[in-house]
């Protein structure tokens, strides 16, 4: 599984850095559509749990001293995104992990890349839009 994780990486990192509108900002770009997609991802897991398995929430963090939407929108970035910025930090972009990463592992032209990209992101939409129409 980690082996994917690493090719999925590496198309993003090449498409990025041969993007020239990136200008040598390809670290940046990654990281943030990489995060973002495994926290819809990571979402989509927990939600799933949370609901159909253990049939009780387990994962939240409240801060009850903040207006409702900001409350959200902490909680959002400490349990969903931080968690992933620091695993694609730590196992990719710590001491440059990436320079091995792209001798390794071959690049798809950017098709692996979009494709995770696209298919983390419309997943939990189309996944709603089902429940919606069939389990009202």
């Amino acid at each position: 599984m980690l082996g994917l994780y690493y090719r999925i990486w590496v198309d993003f990192i090449i498409r990025a850095k041969r993007n020239p509108a990136n200008n040598g900002k390809w670290q940046q770009g990654s990281m943030i559509f990489m995060t973002l997609a495994m926290s819809s991802n990571f979402i989509l897991i927990m939600t799933i749990l949370e609901r159909h398995v253990l049939k009780r929430t387990i994962y939240t963090i409240d801060f009850s001293f903040l207006p409702e939407r900001a409350n959200s929108v902490l909680s959002y970035i400490i349990l969903f995104v931080l968690p992933c910025w620091v695993i694609n930090y730590q196992l990719i972009f710590r001491n440059k992990r990436y320079l091995k990463l792209l001798e390794r592992y071959p690049y798809y032209n950017g098709k692996l890349a979009a494709s995770y990209f696209v298919i983390s992101m419309m997943l939990p939409i189309v996944l709603l839009l089902i429940a919606i129409i069939f389990f009202r």
